[in-house]
């Protein structure tokens, strides 16, 4: 793959966490590593005593010990530290390295002003919030809500919510409100928190309709907090309390409850495109141990470093971010527009806030590189020592534009993962160099694998990502899955035994890896299996092209099918013969004949989830004769009305000579 771009300094090791985590290794259990391929495969191969460092080098909190570090390899059913109580957010709150006085929440957005909490400041609202939620009745299991923001109160809330032993689950106010009950109707909370709107750019979002219509289909629902984020001298709604009755002053100190290492923390949703979301929950302990382990030794973070990820907290890099003071680090919250006033803005954050590490996505990143945006000129980016591009895979483009614009001396991190994991199991380490559109490595503690069509581990060829030995941070199960036959049927199902991701990837003879789509939108022309990320970048590299969707209809007589590529012109501009043979020539000459579509159509928007993922698979099931209401979630898109313009081109197609596929 690509060209050197990065490579790790010369005394990395005396600098960097995981140089520590190696002295560490070396001192308390007399293992020495030559280099990082070696780690790696000591800690997917003694699963025991590479988690065991790991609870043991950070010093986890625990309140009773455990008997053993994980009962089996079997997956699923693996038990992490069985006979240990602890709690994630006494072990979040412990700030290592930080000083009471020091900052360790940094809050911007664009509906108040800033806002900076001191660690002794975060610790005092957790207990006035936690004091507040055992008044209302909230104890150990019962779920808490929050319609909210990325703004300081929803992860003073996750926190308190932690400490109780109850359980927390976000949805990003943008979510509509079929978005939001679709999901709490499966979890059935007691308490919802939830502010009255927002500010997106300049425009305020009113959203005291959708909080109201949300609690009328809660039934469950025996308090509601109003947050009054739009209007600060607004009223909460009606029966509702205000956030400072729920965090009055009180005596109460600050307490955990001890819980098993597999008690629920948070529910996460899977995205709502096929069929209901599916509630993942994840655990205190899998949690706690999975992100000590990436932030510090992966991400380098620690007191010195202040962290930000563009997310809201309808995402999982949400719950990825707010797990920063674990390990030391100053978090930075954004809760607005990335593109207000311009593409500039999130950069100028970074330079004010004092940003080291700079956490995205990878459309943003393209999104800036396609309008010519140079950051290192419009901001002082001197402090920035990492990038972080998740989201969708992020081309080689994509990172030459990074180390030319942003700055060459950071450490550029392409990482993967999911919300069924609350991780990346592939990205990047200090000790790798970094290089053109690859993603550095395969995570400590991660058994990645390609696999072929016939279940066979391949290195240098395309395969379905799958993870052959338990994550401490895989759920703890889906909600209301009793038996667990829907967790088995998610991931299980195509190799028993064995976690199938549903993504394409390529692992390199040096471990590096190329992450190509979903293997569920894969496109299969004749028997050659085509990842759809390599589409993108292509059509998305010329000039014309804002956007692309590809999406292939088999052929049920097994021949090549049809490839369809759906483009987003720039403005004023309308597809034609000859915008449709330079596609094709770019597709021909960069990918194979085999990528050349069969037909091109021009359409106003590709549908995306509010996170910006393409949504490949339900344009698909439209063109295939699936009403669009069975199609995607709508609510879970952050354009739904882009789908109608697919149902009437397949409308179309079924009423010309072309009917689709059935």
């Amino acid at each position: 793959m690509g060209d050197v771009l990065w490579t790790p300094p010369a005394d990395v090791r005396e600098r960097s966490r995981i140089g520590d985590y190696l002295r560490w290794l070396a001192e308390h259990r007399g293992l020495e590593f030559a280099d990082y391929d070696a780690l790696w495969q000591w800690s997917v191969t003694d699963l025991d005593a590479f988690w065991q460092s790991i609870w043991d080098y950070f010093e986890v909190v625990a309140h009773t010990p455990p008997t053993a570090t994980l009962t089996d390899r079997t997956m699923p059913g693996t038990r992490w530290f069985p006979g240990a109580t602890l709690n994630y957010a006494e072990n979040v709150l412990r700030m290592p390295g930080r000083a009471d006085d020091d900052p360790v929440v940094i809050a911007h957005g664009q509906t108040r002003a800033p806002e900076t909490l001191t660690a002794a400041q975060l610790r005092d609202q957790v207990r006035r919030v936690a004091a507040g939620l055992r008044r209302l009745g909230v104890g150990q299991g019962d779920r808490v809500a929050a319609y909210a923001p990325n703004i300081p109160e929803t992860y003073v809330l996750l926190l308190a919510t932690a400490s109780l032993g109850a359980i927390f689950s976000s949805c990003a106010p943008e979510f509509g409100t079929r978005s939001v009950t679709d999901r709490w109707q499966q979890i059935e909370p007691t308490v919802l928190v939830a502010v009255d709107g927002y500010r997106y750019g300049d425009k305020p979002v009113d959203r005291r309709a959708e909080v109201a219509a949300i609690r009328a289909a809660l039934p469950s629902l025996r308090h509601t907090v109003g947050i009054a984020y739009l209007d600060p001298a607004g009223a909460p709604p009606e029966g509702a309390l205000s956030w400072a009755e729920l965090a009055a002053e009180t005596d109460e100190p600050l307490a955990f409850t001890p819980v098993p290492v597999d008690h629920p923390l948070y529910v996460l949703y899977s995205s709502g495109t096929t069929g209901l979301p599916k509630p993942i929950v994840h655990g205190h302990g899998g949690i706690l141990l999975e992100h000590l382990k990436m932030l510090a030794l992966h991400h380098d973070l620690g007191a010195a470093d202040r962290f930000f990820w563009f997310t809201t907290t309808g995402w999982m890099m949400w719950n990825f971010l707010v797990s920063g003071p674990a390990v030391g680090a100053t978090i930075v919250l954004f809760d607005g527009n990335p593109g207000h006033p311009d593409l500039g803005a999130l950069w100028r954050l970074a330079a004010e806030t004092g940003t080291t590490y700079f956490g995205t996505s990878a459309p943003f990143l393209l999104a800036c590189r396609k309008a010519g945006l140079v950051p290192k000129e419009i901001a002082d980016l001197s402090a920035l020592r990492g990038v972080g591009s998740t989201g969708a895979p992020l081309p080689a483009e994509g990172f030459t534009w990074v180390y030319e614009t942003v700055g060459d001396r950071l450490q550029l991190q392409s990482l993967s993962g999911g919300t069924d994991v609350c991780t990346g199991f592939v990205g990047g380490v200090p000790l790798l160099p970094v290089h053109a559109g690859e993603i550095t490595c395969r995570a400590l503690g991660a058994k990645v694998e390609a696999r072929s069509a016939d279940g066979t581990p391949v290195i240098g060829q395309l395969g379905e990502l799958v993870i052959t030995e338990p994550m401490p941070s895989m759920p703890v199960g889906f909600w209301n899955d009793t038996d667990g036959s829907r967790y088995r049927e998610a991931y299980f199902e195509v190799y028993p035994g064995v976690w199938r991701h549903g993504d394409w990837i390529t692992v390199n003879e040096r471990g590096g890896c190329v992450i190509t789509g979903r293997s569920d939108a894969t496109l299969n022309r004749g028997g050659v299996r085509l990842g759809t990320a390599e589409f993108y970048s292509v059509v998305e590299g010329l000039d014309e092209v804002v956007d692309s969707v590809v999406v292939h209809l088999e052929d049920d007589e097994g021949g090549a099918g049809e490839l369809l590529l759906f483009v987003v012109l720039a403005e004023g501009l309308e597809l034609d013969d000859a915008l449709r043979k330079k596609i094709c020539r770019e597709l021909r000459t960069a990918l194979s004949p085999r990528h050349v579509p069969d037909e091109i159509h021009q359409v106003r928007a590709v549908p995306r989830t509010l996170s910006a993922k393409k949504l490949e698979v339900p344009v698909k099931k439209i063109l295939t004769g699936t009403p669009v209401d069975h199609a995607a979630a709508r609510g879970a898109l952050a354009n739904p009305e882009s789908l109608t313009a697919f149902a009437a081109f397949a409308q179309r197609r079924a009423e010309s000579d072309h009917p689709a596929p059935a």
